[in-house]
């Protein structure tokens, strides 16, 4: 599901909008969990069979996390638990994002295993790396209740798109948060003036470049790729957008 998309503008948005502020407003544990259900629904919609992909990463961080938290007085327990932590998210980013690239590079052959890259695989990774990291630093709270680590890993505004927050920055407002209609106004703010980068100027964009890369692939002129590669740098450095 695509923020600019119908579904999401006219159906999911106000539909969660609506149970937060008003069936809800009131009951905090009752929007983590609300949260956390439309965040799953959220991904589902478009990797279904992968949500549980992202289970099993909450899962995993939450048990990380409560580990880290025992060992409290044991360094050398929580480094190698850090160090297994990094083995294994390094090992499931490589299996989907890097096998058939690094078997191609010995066989010649692309696309040996037929793997589909989860989306936002990166996003939800380092965001389940940044609670226990932070958890072993000191800069955040251990979470006791895995709905709590659930709402971190998987809120959809930066599931599939980032950016990656880091876990001391939102520890607190997990489960003391307050809202208001300034904070809700500016949101709505950034959010029409965000949506209208993405699909006024950056979709457009998207699109002319695009076009202009199949055709310079057609006629094998790579010094034009080039060009346009370098002005698309300009127009980004020097914050024209």
């Amino acid at each position: 599901m695509l923020f600019p998309s119908e579904v999401f503008l006219f159906l999911f948005l106000p539909f969660v909008l609506a149970v937060y502020y008003l069936v809800l407003r009131k009951h905090t544990v009752g929007k983590n969990i609300f949260l956390f259900v439309m965040s799953l629904l959220f991904y589902a919609y478009g990797e279904p069979k992968y949500v549980f992909l992202m289970m099993f990463m909450i899962l995993l961080h939450y048990g990380l996390g409560l580990l880290i938290n025992k060992y409290s007085d044991d360094k050398r327990m929580q480094r190698l638990i850090l160090f297994l932590m990094v083995v294994i998210d390094v090992c499931i980013l490589g299996y989907f994002k890097y096998l058939n690239f690094i078997v191609s590079i010995f066989t010649g052959k692309e696309d040996t295993f037929k793997i589909a890259l989860p989306i936002g695989i990166s996003f939800f990774t380092f965001q389940a790396i940044s609670y226990v990291v932070d958890v072993y630093r000191g800069k955040g709270k251990v979470q006791t209740h895995f709905l709590n680590v659930g709402l971190y890993i998987s809120l959809f505004p930066q599931l599939i798109a980032g950016p990656i927050v880091r876990y001391e920055t939102v520890a607190n407002e997990i489960e003391n948060r307050k809202e208001n209609l300034n904070d809700f106004a500016m949101g709505v703010n950034r959010f029409i003036i965000g949506l209208g980068k993405k699909s006024i100027i950056s979709q457009s964009i998207c699109g002319c470049f695009g076009y202009c890369i199949w055709e310079c692939n057609k006629y094998r002129n790579n010094q034009f790729i080039l060009i346009i590669m370098d002005g698309c740098d300009c127009v980004y450095t020097s914050n024209l957008l």
